[in-house]
């Protein structure tokens, strides 16, 4: 099945699209987690129509069964990557879905992996994007920062240069499916808390809180989940520090390919989000008008 429209995000941007693109009588396939900034709301007092506050938690759920009334499909699931051919295939942890147009609208990246002097070595033997930087390290000792689905597909994706891989949970439980469970006997798996890491001009060593280090030439970071820095990164879509860039019409400078919301380092309030989801949808509507 090839969806018209798949929104990655079930925030306020993402619904509100939602919400837009099957009132335009578009197949659309809302895919995320239950982990909206919303749910840290206790009380939002500021968004239009509501006379008294309403929670987070409410206005998430009240917008979901909105858009699940109009028609969308909603799917609990993580996405770990997007590939485009003629249309764009989005890749989960529990399946992979094809649509003609798609919304990214992941919110702001949240997590930052608690390692010191991470930043010091990136461009230097610290990469964020295996598509990007995977080829300069075959043959060569890699490991991938991460305990999650999106660390195993990153390290799974690094097989192709190189069989020398450790994933580093940095003292985290690992947290996976078991669709990536078989997968973990091809990959060396360290579970100790990682104090810093070291080296020259370069990365050579992970220095564990223990005392202990071993050496390495390179390291991959996929800590938590899949942001729409992640995504950008390895599909070349224009970014502006940490933020998607956009047009007033909320396109990338890949054709098909919109993002709304906080990912576009907008002002991070519920209606900006909602707004921006609206203006997107139109074009997402044009577009899958035109293909037709």
């Amino acid at each position: 099945m090839i969806y018209d429209a798949i929104i990655i995000g079930r925030g306020p941007a993402g619904l509100s699209c939602a919400i837009y693109t099957t009132r335009g009588n578009l197949k659309t396939l809302v895919i995320g987690k239950t982990d909206s900034m919303l749910f840290k709301a206790d009380k939002i007092e500021n968004y239009y129509g509501f006379e008294h506050p309403i929670g987070g938690k409410e206005l998430f759920e009240t917008g979901e069964k909105q858009a699940l009334r109009l028609g969308a499909e909603i799917k609990e699931d993580e996405v770990v990557g997007i590939e485009k051919t003629d249309n764009f295939k989005v890749i989960c942890v529990n399946g992979e879905y094809e649509a003609k147009t798609v919304l990214l609208a992941t919110g702001a990246p949240v997590v930052k992996a608690p390692v010191r002097k991470l930043d010091q070595f990136e461009g230097n033997g610290v990469s964020y994007c295996t598509t990007c930087d995977g080829f300069f390290y075959r043959n060569k000792k890699v490991g991938v920062l991460g305990y999650t689905d999106y660390a195993v597909h990153e390290a799974l994706e690094l097989m192709a240069f190189t069989s020398d891989i450790t994933l580093y949970t940095n003292g985290m439980p690992l947290n996976i499916s078991d669709k990536h469970k078989d997968s973990l006997s091809k990959l060396r798996i360290s579970e100790n808390k990682i104090k810093e890491l070291d080296g020259q001009d370069k990365i050579e060593w992970v220095v564990f809180e223990d005392g202990s280090r071993e050496s390495i030439e390179g390291l991959f970071v996929a800590y938590g989940s899949a942001s729409s820095t992640s995504f950008a990164l390895k599909m070349g879509i224009a970014t502006e520090g940490k933020s998607i860039k956009v047009n007033d019409k909320m396109e990338t400078n890949i054709p098909g390919l919109f993002a709304a919301g906080d990912c576009t380092g907008t002002f991070k309030q519920i209606a900006v989000a909602v707004g921006q989801g609206a203006i997107a949808s139109r074009q997402m509507i044009e577009w899958v008008r035109k293909k037709r």
